[in-house]
């Protein structure tokens, strides 16, 4: 029997098609979980526990750049962490090494994921869209990977940083479960890629007409309040980190206002062509 067009798929046919689209991409996941494992003590020793360690080399950037600013560096540029990671679990350490090994799979997925979501999504754009599919999950990729990087670098040392040489009193000492570390490693990566997506879904959203150009600018000011509350819960409650990690968000916004303008014009201008 020959494949259905695109226009003749039923409801059912596109649910099919998603099926099998989380089919895929959850295969690829696994297969790069297992390839992880082979990587796993680099990705313990030097990935999720880099930033418990004092030399990490950010806090060492961090350090200049609050003295040059004439800060108080007391904090920043701490030298010793007073807390210990422990696990308080009976099967803690394998509960550990197997969501390690799966998030470590679906950050090394997300090209391929990328490609099976443009196939999915691709046809409801034109015909020449459609051929831009390596376009999209390079860039898409890209700006995840620059986003997990941020939150890496970035959110993470920030508040690994704060939260390990904060102390209330004496007479608490600092045990963080491993558990509650691993998911802040994790959490800031994973969120930091999807929130440096931020110009690729104003892109579609503006291509379906949801989002213009002149919305974004309406709605500038509430956008930038909710981007500083959003640095305030994902940073130490300090203002340089709150500004450390608001500018590029704000950044990527400003981006998302002249790509909003832009698909918005060439929608028209094809909606006006009939084609």
């Amino acid at each position: 029997m020959a494949k259905k067009s695109k226009d003749q798929m039923s409801f059912m046919d596109h649910l099919e098609d998603l099926r099998w689209m989380l089919i895929r991409s959850t295969v690829a996941i696994l297969i790069m979980s297992t390839a992880s494992y082979f990587f796993i003590d680099f990705i313990f020793n030097t990935i999720i526990f880099g930033p418990s360690k004092p030399d990490f080399i950010v806090y060492q950037w961090y350090c200049h750049l609050i003295q040059n600013l004439g800060l108080d560096s007391t904090t920043a540029c701490s030298t010793t962490f007073a807390f210990s990671i422990q696990n308080t679990e009976v099967g803690g350490q394998f509960s550990i090494f197997l969501w390690t090994c799966i998030s470590a799979g679906f950050v090394l997925a997300i090209p391929y994921i990328l490609w099976e979501l443009w196939k999915f999504i691709s046809p409801a754009l034109y015909e020449k869209e459609r051929k831009n599919a390596a376009m999209f999950v390079i860039i898409t990729s890209l700006l995840f990977f620059i986003g997990a990087l941020f939150g890496y670098f970035i959110i993470i040392p920030l508040s690994v940083n704060f939260f390990g040489t904060f102390i209330a009193t004496d007479l608490i000492k600092n045990d963080f479960n491993v558990d509650s570390y691993i998911s802040m490693i994790k959490m800031s990566i994973i969120a930091s890629g999807i929130v440096f997506e931020i110009p690729i879904i104003i892109y579609f959203l503006a291509k379906f007409g949801l989002v213009t150009g002149d919305f974004l600018r309406k709605y500038r000011k509430i956008a930038i309040v909710i981007i500083l509350i959003i640095a305030a819960i994902v940073t130490p409650p300090d203002i340089p980190s709150q500004v450390i990690v608001s500018i590029p968000i704000l950044l990527l916004y400003e981006i998302s206002i002249f790509i909003a303008d832009r698909i918005t014009k060439n929608r028209l201008k094809n909606e006006q062509s009939g084609k």
